[in-house]
């Protein structure tokens, strides 16, 4: 299209073959593609919001299987040493035999040597199994009585005013792993 100008006595330019029409058109396709551009613009808005959230989900979906997976390993690893614990304290009634076996020194010394020998053997062994996995013996005579780890049987009255509350005597040893108290002795304490 070309334009042609003219110059009236006014200085006025008149540009021809440009009709009204032709603005109004140019004006209503830059308003669409306006609206266009700002709904694009609002999908778009809307786009980010929603994988913001799906990702904010996400991380959290991930950080809730982590958490369950760490608890779900712990929670093993206490069954694992419950069910070693209970064995173990199971072992402890062969303690018991043997301590009982061997209470009588004479009657211990009368039996056979060969046979003598080999129970003593079988006890070192399980003595080391016990020592192996951190048990060992709660020493309570003459000691304080302690609720934690004594289980008072009965009680006996004294003379001695330094043996109340103190274990006079041990009717079945009490037993530790490491820290935690896993079998309290039987003993009998001392009353006025």
């Amino acid at each position: 299209m070309v334009k042609k100008y003219d110059i009236n006595d006014a200085d006025e330019i008149v540009v021809e073959n440009e009709t009204p029409q032709d603005d109004i058109e140019l004006d209503d396709e830059e308003g669409i593609l306006n609206d266009k551009l700002k709904l694009l613009k609002q999908k778009l808005s809307a786009c980010e919001e929603e994988k913001r959230e799906h990702l904010e989900e996400l991380q959290r979906t991930r950080a809730d299987f982590l958490n369950s997976r760490r608890r779900i390993e712990e929670q093993a690893q206490r069954e694992k040493e419950r069910a070693k614990d209970k064995i173990l304290i199971e072992l402890l009634t062969l303690v018991d035999s043997f301590d009982t076996a061997m209470a009588d020194k004479e009657v211990w010394e009368s039996v056979d040597i060969k046979w003598r020998s080999g129970i003593e053997a079988i006890q070192s062994k399980l003595q080391s199994i016990l020592t192996a996995h951190y048990i060992t013996p709660i020493e309570s005579i003459g000691k304080q009585f302690n609720p934690e780890e004594h289980e008072a049987v009965s009680n006996t009255p004294v003379d001695d005013n330094s043996q109340v509350d103190t274990v006079i005597a041990v009717l079945q040893k009490g037993f530790r792993r490491g820290d935690t108290i896993i079998r309290p002795a039987r003993v009998v304490v001392g009353t006025q």
